[in-house]
Formats: structure tokens, sequence, C-alpha cells
């Protein structure tokens, strides 16, 4: 005879029966455990194991300070071919117009969902403008110092140190501190590759990176990408069988557009298979600190036993974009990445990396960081929420850990760069999809920047983005 379930578990089924009748509906909030051990008459650790089972089986999720809810669907983004080919890339004039939009915003009032920097209300600034006031005042030689191509060894120490709390066993010499998180993925792609060279990206893919790949003269080979679990490592597998890729470029934590975060598994699984053939990744880190959990996500480069990762990161989005300092750490192309610092820029404000690495020893950076981050997971709960009120019914949207941008993808036909010049007629502006392939793809797509404070102005535009999104749909 086969034994009873324990109760726990009957729970737990009797719950997701619920949910799968649709008797409970995704984003149902579900009562708490003290009432529903009252209704079942069931222990309260019983009802705390039905949940964790849920959990588990990616049912319902907690919410701080509200409860359990049904977790929503997860979306499955548009996909490439199966069987991808590389392609030059050719970057959409749209985004000449989209870079304009960019420069002029402070003139024409332009506003809403485009920039995924954050608001200068969320950034420590006057705690830095007292240590760069204080630093010139102390070492006023700095300003006469051009500094070192691989950075000042104040800032490479705090880097290092940094790392070491995601597993990163930094040497200080085997950094080069850069002009933001964007000069160290050029001279990673110049070190590693040649015009002509194929590299494979995520699908889709931040649009600046494009732009990177088409000045070089590169080929962009797009690998499927899950909203979730990131980049398709089966798919990369096979297209990296016949030694064409020269290069991969990923961002494993809190993607941009997408907003995936790659489990440790698959990290592991990527580090060991590129290093087998011999690939390099790039990886981009610059998201990985905007975590909405207790922990920070482990990058990639906590894999890397082979020095075959390339990682980069920055103090940018997070701290200072006026400072742009960032770093890579190379592993075994280290050299090769310094020779392309020193030929190309030189070296980064001496000034600017010291100040940034006071910060950083002084605590700063850590007590910014936990307010910052706590101010981001409400602007995007806030956001989401709205989107699910105000945008045509059947539109699907990421579900991100971290960062600050959401992918909507919604139901064909629509045409995302419509919205776009109608919205930016109107003063809103966000990212539309084809920005985001090399192809032009994604165009039922497009990406919203949750960075901004939100208030009843970005209320107001995301209702009516909304709206002008549902009248394209009606036709």
């Amino acid at each position: 005879m086969t034994p009873p379930l324990p109760l726990y578990q009957r729970l737990a089924d009797d719950i997701a029966g619920q949910i799968a009748a649709g008797t409970l509906r995704h984003g149902d909030r579900l009562p708490s455990l003290r009432e529903l051990r009252a209704r079942r008459q069931v222990s309260l650790s019983t009802v705390q194991q039905a949940f964790r089972l849920l959990e588990d089986r990616g049912l319902i999720e907690a919410r701080p300070q509200s409860g359990f809810y049904v977790r929503p669907r997860r979306p499955t983004p548009p996909s490439p071919p199966a069987l991808p080919v590389p392609v030059p890339v050719t970057v959409d004039p749209l985004l000449w117009q989209y870079v304009q939009v960019h420069t002029q915003e402070a003139d024409c009032g332009m506003g809403g969902f485009r920039s995924a920097t954050p608001s200068a209300a969320h950034l420590p600034l006057a705690a830095i403008s007292r240590l760069m006031s204080d630093t010139v005042r102390r070492q006023p030689e700095l300003l006469a110092d051009y500094g070192h191509p691989a950075g000042a060894i104040e800032l490479r120490r705090q880097i290092a140190r940094q790392a070491m709390e995601w597993g990163g066993r930094f040497a200080v010499d085997d950094i080069v501190v850069t002009h933001g998180a964007l000069e160290a993925l050029n001279l990673c792609l110049r070190a590693l590759t040649r015009p002509g060279d194929v590299v494979a990206i995520e699908s889709p893919a931040y649009y600046t990176l494009l732009r990177c790949l088409e000045t070089l003269g590169l080929q962009a080979l797009e690998i499927p990408t899950d909203p979730q679990t990131g980049i398709s490592l089966d798919a990369l597998e096979q297209a990296t069988r016949n030694g064409a890729v020269q290069a991969v470029v990923l961002v494993p934590n809190f993607s941009n557009p997408l907003g995936s975060l790659m489990p440790d598994e698959a990290k592991a699984r990527l580090a060991s298979l590129l290093a087998a053939r011999d690939i390099p990744l790039i990886e981009d880190d610059i998201y990985g600190e905007f975590h909405f959990g207790p922990r920070r996500p482990r990058p990639v480069k906590a894999f890397d036993t082979a020095g075959n990762v390339l990682y980069c990161a920055s103090l940018t989005k997070n701290v200072a974009p006026g400072l742009r300092v960032g770093w890579v750490e190379a592993g075994r192309f280290r050299a090769s990445v310094e020779l392309q610092k020193y030929i190309g820029t030189h070296s980064t404000s001496r000034l600017s990396q010291v100040v940034l690495a006071r910060f950083l020893e002084n605590g700063g950076y850590a007590r910014h960081m936990r307010a910052f981050r706590r101010a981001l997971v409400s602007q995007m709960r806030m956001l989401t929420a709205a989107v699910r009120e105000h945008f045509p019914a059947g539109t699907r949207i990421s579900e991100p850990q971290g960062g600050f941008v959401l992918w909507l993808a919604l139901p064909e036909p629509f045409d995302s760069v419509e919205l776009f010049h109608a919205a930016i007629a109107e003063g809103i502006d966000f990212a539309p999809g084809p920005l985001f392939s090399p192809c032009g793809g994604f165009r039922n797509c497009l990406r919203l920047s949750g960075a901004a404070p939100w208030n009843a102005g970005q209320a107001a535009r995301l209702a009516r983005l909304g709206e002008l999104a549902r009248r394209q749909r009606q036709g």
C-alpha cells in the first residue's frame, strides 16, 4: 500500500490545483500563513512547508512586507532562428534619432522610460562632491598627473577587495581601470578580434554593444535568450562547435534589455564549455550590484579557472556617471587589454579614481547601495503594476530579479517603432525593440527603464504610453 502523502504536501497540491483550475489566478494574493492555518486546522509549520514547496515549484512568490502571491506566468520572448548564422551588424538609423533625443532631453523636456541610467536623486552626489573637494585640497598634484594606464593602485586595491564578496580572487596588478564599462568592452573586443570575426551575443542584446560591433567590422551571432535564465547554453554549444566564433559577449546578471539572471550551474557550465573550446568570454557585470534579493549573484568569472573570462564592471551607474570609471580583469588577456588602453586613451583620471577609492574604503558605497536597491525594488514593482494595468491585454512582461529595465512583448502584429514616434511627439520616450537586434528584429517588443523615481508624472506618462499602444492595437 502506498503511504499517504505528508500533510504539507497535500496542502500544497490542493493550492496548486486551484492555481491550475484558475480559481487562484496569476497575481492573486494568497491567504496569510495564520489565516490558512485557521482555515485548514493545521500547524503553522505545515503551512510554511507547503508554501516553501510551492515556491520551489515556481507557483508562488513572497513579496517583502506584503505576503505570498501566485507567480505571474513566465513570458517567452520572440526567438531568433533555431540555427543562427553570423550576420554583419547594421544598427537601425532609428538609433541616431534615439541618441539625438538623449542629447536634447534636458532642453526639450523629454521624459519617461528610455534611459537605463539612475536619476541624480538616487546617487551619492553630495558625498562624492565632499570627497572630491577634500582630495583636491590634500593632493592638488593629482590634477597634473596623467596616471598609469592600468589605473590608480588605491582604486584597484578596493576593487579587488570588493570582488572577494562574490568569491573573486583578483590580484591588484591584474586590473585595468577604464573610462566606464563601455571602454572596457571596447578594449576587450579590440584585443580579441579583427574585422570580419564572429562574436556570439545574447538576443536581444544591448544596442550600444551592437554599435561597437558594427564600428569594429565584426559579425554578430544571435543566440536565443530566456528572460528568466539567460542565454541558451544548448544553442551556444551548437553554435560554437565549428570554431568560427572568436569571442562571446554576455551580461549574465540582469541583462539589458531582458533583465535575465543565469543560474550558478549554468554559469559554471558556460565557463567550462568556452574554456574547453578556447573561446574567450567578455562578461559585462555592471548590473550585478543591483540585485533585489539578499545576496549579490556571482558572475561567470567566479567559475573561471583558466583565465578565459574578461570581466568588465564599473561604478558609473551606481555611484557617479560623470566620473566615468570602470575596469576590466582580463585574465590571460591582460597584457593585450592594457596595450589597447595605452594606445587608446592612455589612462583614466587619477583624481576620479582616488575619490572613488576613498568612497569604497570608508564604507560609503555599501551604505549607499543598500538604500539604492530598496528604492529600485519599489520603483520596478510600481512600473510593472502600471504596465499590467494600462498596456494591451496579452502583453508579456519580463520578471527581472535585479537591475532596472523591463522587456515587453506585445501581441503581434504590433510595431514598437510606430509607437516610438507617436510617444516622442508627446514627450514620452522608451527604447523600441529593433534597437536590440543586429537584424532589426523584435519589432513587437520594447524596453522600459525603471531607473527614474516613480511619481505622478511617471505614472501619467506610463498610462498615456499604454493608451497609445492600445490605440495602435485597435487599428
